[in-house]
């Protein structure tokens, strides 16, 4: 009964994603600006596989790909692998939750999973996963969204959109403990700052462009227990 349960409320999840979320996807990857920093800050290059779990529609692996890397990705959405498929023909994806992971043991030598852990169904489980596939000197790389996060503190903000499917949010403390009890140590922590940029701010509706303006300048002076979002590098414990 309750592999029924969680099955329906997976399929349930999937339906979100390929149905609203990815209804309208790009018809190609393309690396953000701030995916290129952070490929630049990891200095990710021609001597690592990286994998990214509930990958989307493959923006970050592009990012990685542009520098040599061997990209590979698994997303429940069917809609954003089929963009990954197309952009990027020399990586790897597949359909499917990131709790059970389709690729062999000690692959990889960078695991990320970037503003989708809040997401799972069973983050244990697919910390488990993880780390299967990494080799054991791999870096790991997890956004995570902030209980902390002084707008939502402070009732201005509820969630994201994909609240409708399901949004678990954490503060920085429990995170790091999830990550502990899953094998992981915290070795650096920093902010998110993706929002510093035109496209998110001047994005529409052009009503709102006032306050993301002023909250994207908040944020680049609020220490990381104010932060909306907040990047966990990683390594395994044993």
């Amino acid at each position: 009964m309750q592999d029924d349960d969680a099955a329906a409320r997976l399929e349930a999840i999937r339906r979100f994603y390929d149905g609203e979320y990815y209804r309208d996807v790009p018809p190609r990857a393309r690396p953000s600006a701030h995916h290129r920093r952070l490929a630049l800050r990891l200095a990710v290059g021609v001597q690592d596989a990286v994998l990214d779990v509930a990958c989307g529609t493959g923006g970050w692996l592009a990012a990685c790909a542009e520098r040599g890397a061997a990209v590979a990705g698994i997303d429940l959405s069917a809609r954003a692998i089929e963009c990954c498929r197309a952009s990027l023909r020399g990586g790897e994806f597949h359909v499917g939750p990131a709790e059970t992971l389709p690729f062999e043991d000690e692959r990889f030598s960078i695991v990320t999973c970037l503003g989708s852990l809040e997401h799972f169904l069973d983050p244990d489980a697919a910390l488990g996963a993880m780390r299967r596939v990494a080799q054991d000197d791999a870096r790991f790389i997890i956004l995570v969204p902030n209980a902390g996060f002084l707008t939502r503190r402070l009732g201005l903000f509820r969630g994201t959109y994909q609240t409708q499917a399901r949004e678990q949010v954490l503060s920085l403390a429990a995170w790091q403990a999830l990550f502990e009890r899953n094998g992981l140590r915290v070795v650096a922590r920093w902010r998110d700052l993706h929002v510093l940029s035109r496209d998110w701010i001047l994005r529409p509706p052009w009503s709102r462009v006032p306050a993301r303006a002023a909250q994207a300048l908040a944020l680049a002076c609020w220490p990381l227990g104010w932060q909306y979002q907040v990047y966990f590098e990683c390594r395994q414990t044993g």
